[in-house]
């Protein structure tokens, strides 16, 4: 299973988030996101999103 950054919720494949630069993640999330042109999202800018990547929509 991916792991997600508990803060930034962007899907992580190392051992830290690029984002944030934060290393606690979780297993645990439910849906996913993907957003490929930030300027141009709705949903990017309604979230807060303001990198391209996957993201989950709900993490614990």
């Amino acid at each position: 299973m991916k792991k997600v950054c508990k803060k930034c919720r962007i899907f992580v494949e190392g051992q830290e988030c690029p984002i944030c630069r934060n290393s606690s993640f979780t297993e645990t999330w439910k849906g996913r996101m993907i957003i490929l042109d930030v300027e141009k999202s709705e949903i990017s800018k309604k979230v807060g999103i303001g990198v391209k990547g996957e993201y989950a929509i709900k993490v614990r």
